[in-house]
């Protein structure tokens, strides 16, 4: 065997939700910050992400998560979400798992009862408090971006569909949320299939009508996600509709950041509320507003919220340089029907 690049990865998932971290064969990407990091992988060279996500070595279930150099002095650790579509700026599942896996690798040092990561994102600092016990890390808390509104109900017209009403926000990528019962859904694992295609018929076309960009952090513009607001006997639950067509299976640590400023916004919960927030497949977030604070002189909250993470692989990746396919390949079966990755 002869490989022309190998890759070392731990694979890990938050609350169901997969998200591998690389922990070898990548020394750092061009960039002054994280949020110019991301862009040059976005925008120069997009080859790292196709070839950790795209088949064989990837998939449209999962995330990618790239350890870097922190450029904040303050942060312990850098990193970028790689998903299937694009890289993103911000994943509250994605730091779940990257902070377990810095810890539990011993990548940083584990202290129990508590040990606290700083990690810098293309979205700002994200300080991780993780909660610890017998060598492990068995919970770990979020404090989120600055969450905020955009706009509150605006109306979009979608094929097929009808008119919908969108809440746009923030919470470390912007959503547009929806009450899946405005349309007869609801978020359970029997609707999975119905959510996905109408969520993301509805994103689409939301998409060619908003693209909101963050006031403070120009580069982290438009519409990642589609998240379904619902709600039940239980409480809250979040199901979001990620590109190119699949449900996250976590409830989702920045959609949930996001709808907590759409509630704050609307008057429905106050800072130090606690929700727990459960997604399709059950899995749970405990989620409260922190504090309350501006962002560019608009009303902002500060999101705070906990989840937990398993390691469950330890792997390397690589391509033999005689590989047809070096950066991988997608085909609509699995990948859905609008454009390939």
């Amino acid at each position: 065997m002869r490989w022309s690049r190998c890759l070392g990865l731990v694979g890990v998932h938050a609350e169901g939700e997969i998200g591998k971290v690389i922990t070898g064969g990548v020394i750092d990407v061009p960039g002054d910050s994280m949020l110019a990091k991301l862009r040059h992988l976005e925008e120069v060279d997009d080859s790292l992400r196709r070839f950790c996500l795209l088949e064989p070595r990837g998939g449209p279930n999962m995330s990618v998560n790239l350890l870097l150099p922190p450029c904040e002095p303050e942060a312990d650790a850098g990193f970028i979400v790689m998903q299937p579509d694009r890289c993103h700026a911000m994943s509250g599942s994605n730091a779940i798992c990257v902070t377990t896996a810095l810890l539990e690798t011993g990548m940083l040092p584990l202290r129990e009862p508590e040990t606290l990561v700083t990690l810098d994102t293309a979205a700002g600092l994200v300080r991780a408090r993780a909660r610890c016990g017998e060598g492990s890390c068995l919970s770990v808390t979020l404090d989120m971006p600055a969450s905020f509104v955009e706009a509150l109900a605006v109306p979009v017209r979608v094929p097929g569909i009808g008119r919908v009403s969108l809440d746009v926000a923030f919470g470390g990528v912007f959503y547009a949320l929806l009450d899946p019962a405005t349309l007869g859904l609801a978020v359970t694992p029997e609707a999975a299939r119905a959510l996905v295609e109408t969520g993301m018929r509805i994103l689409e076309a939301a998409r060619r009508e908003i693209v909101p960009e963050h006031p403070e952090r120009p580069g982290i513009r438009g519409l990642a996600y589609l998240m379904w607001c619902g709600r039940d006997g239980e409480g809250p639950r979040n199901a979001t509709i990620m590109p190119p067509g699949r449900l996250d299976r976590s409830p989702c640590g920045t959609g949930s950041s996001a709808r907590l400023a759409s509630m704050a916004a609307r008057g429905e919960i106050a800072p130090g509320e606690r929700l727990v927030f459960r997604s399709t497949i059950g899995s749970r977030f405990e989620a409260e507003i922190a504090a309350v604070t501006e962002v560019a002189g608009r009303p902002a909250v500060c999101p705070r919220i906990t989840g937990r993470a398993w390691i469950f692989s330890r792997e390397e990746i690589g391509v033999d340089p005689r590989d047809p396919f070096p950066l991988g390949h997608s085909l609509s079966d699995i990948w859905g029907p609008g454009p390939l990755p």
